[in-house]
This record gives structure tokens, sequence and C-alpha cells, in this order.
């Protein structure tokens, strides 16, 4: 009976241990699995466009009493409207967006000072400018700016703004720079989701010295630190996974769903931008 007792006993913790592993390796299937579905390229590019492009150069609507919200920008723009209706932030607003491409920068002033390379002069010029927009931002209650922005555009945007012209009753946000350093989906596929929700990247020197910029040359109420509300004050890294694990960026620069739905959290808790929730 003791022998049959203890063969049984470990028949049982045999079959527990086996259970074991085929449950951890359901779970990191299924983790994987979460994670290529999250990185998915196509699936992601059109998420950042749609929302974005659904309200794109569309008048507002003069039957409208609610306040008129323009969103002015690059694909970094794009990921400012995922961020903000992941959580239904601006449902009490009239949304609009036009979308000037990173080459071309969200620049107002003397021709010769801009810093639109050679090669990009002739797409630029019939592409949308913040000049081609002002019709649209004299109507508008409140004007955001977001932006991959360069260096040249950075040191002009204090004349930029001022020759926008705005009135005193306009609200203008401008929001700096993010980024998530290289995306490793091989890497991140062999690690455990603790390993992963661990996991930071090293920020570009030059993204922060040109956010830095940004920062020095705007007042607060109307600057947004992405970086230091997404990745920490004085960080020189960035989570690369939300703390449930979730895949932040899928390129290292524009955001998952899941991404947007962290990110939107965070930066709407600056002083720009938590007075519009």
């Amino acid at each position: 009976m003791k022998n049959n007792r203890n063969t049984s006993s470990f028949g049982l913790g045999l079959a527990f241990g086996l259970f074991s592993s085929v449950v951890l390796l359901n779970t990191a299937q299924a983790s994987s699995q979460d994670l290529l579905k999250a990185a998915n390229p196509a699936i992601n590019k059109q998420y950042v466009r749609a929302e974005f492009g659904k309200l794109q150069n569309k008048p507002f609507n003069p039957n409208d009493p609610r306040k008129k919200l323009l969103i002015i920008g690059d694909s970094q723009a794009q990921d400012f409207v995922n961020s903000a209706n992941e959580h239904q932030y601006f449902k009490g607003y009239q949304v609009r967006t036009r979308h000037i491409p990173a080459k071309c920068q969200p620049f107002l002033g003397d021709p010769a000072r801009s810093g639109v390379e050679s090669r990009d002069k002739a797409f630029c010029a019939n592409v949308e400018t913040l000049s081609k927009s002002q019709k649209q931002i004299e109507k508008a209650d409140v004007v955001i700016i977001a932006a991959l922005w360069r260096e040249w555009a950075v040191s002009q945007l204090p004349q930029t703004i001022k020759n926008l012209n705005l009135a005193a009753t306009q609200k203008l946000v401008v929001l700096g720079r993010k980024s998530f350093g290289k995306i490793s989906l091989r890497h991140y596929l062999r690690m455990s989701e603790e390993k992963r929700k661990a996991l930071r990247n090293p920020i570009n020197q030059k993204f922060l010295m040109a956010n830095q910029q940004l920062k020095q040359r705007l007042p607060p109420h109307m600057f947004v630190d992405q970086y230091a509300l997404i990745c920490g004050q004085g960080q020189k890294t960035c989570p690369v996974f939300t703390p449930k694990g979730e895949l932040i960026s899928f390129d290292g620069g524009h955001l998952t769903k899941q991404g947007a739905s962290y990110v939107g959290e965070r930066i709407f808790r600056s002083a720009a931008l938590a007075q519009l929730k």
C-alpha cells in the first residue's frame, strides 16, 4: 500500500507539473500572439491615420454650439488625436484637423528663413501650410500644433506664433516631441512579460535637445512636455511597454491603440491640456 501511495503521489505530481507547463506555454504563446498583433504595421498605420483623416480640412459647423478645436501637424498630430479619442477628452468640442507633412513643418514667416530642404521645396509649396490654414485658425477657439519638430522650425516658432496673430480669447497649445527608441519585436518575443514591463529605451539626444529648446521658448500653459510626462521628468529613457505589458509604439515614433490610451492619460495631466478635458 505504501508503494501504491508513493506511486499515486508521484503520478499526481507529474500530472500537475505537466499541466502547469502547458498553462505557462499557452500563456506565453498567447502573450506572443498579442504582441505580434499589436506590432502589425499595416493595422497600426491605418489606426494612426484614420480618425485624423475623417476630420481633415472639414470646415467648422456654424450650427454646432460646441467650442471649435483645430489640430494641426504631421503624424504626431494624428497620434495626438488618437490619444485624446481613447479617453473621449474632446467630446465637448467640434474637432477639425489640418495635415502639414513633417518635411514642411509648422512655420509661418519670411520664406527666406524657412529651413525646408531644397529637394522638398516644390513639394511643400503644394501641400497644407500654416498660411493656408489661417482662415480656419481664425475661427478656432483652441489651436493645437503637434509635429516631428526640426531645429530650424523650433528656432522660428516664437515668430511663427506671433505671425498667427491669435486673439486674446484664443488658446494655443504646442506639443513637444515624443519617441520610444528602436523597436525590436524579435528580441521582445524572447523576453518574459515582467522583463518587457521594465524595459526602457534611450531617447535620441538630438530629440531631447529640440524638446528642451521648445520648453525654453514657450510658457508652461502653452507647452506640453511629452518626454517628461510619458517617460519621467529628467529621464533619458522611455518605457517600451505599458505597466500592463502592452506595446506603446510599433515603430518607435507612432502609437499603438494601447499606447495611445497610455500616452493620452499622461499628457492630459499637463497644465496646457488638463483644462481642455
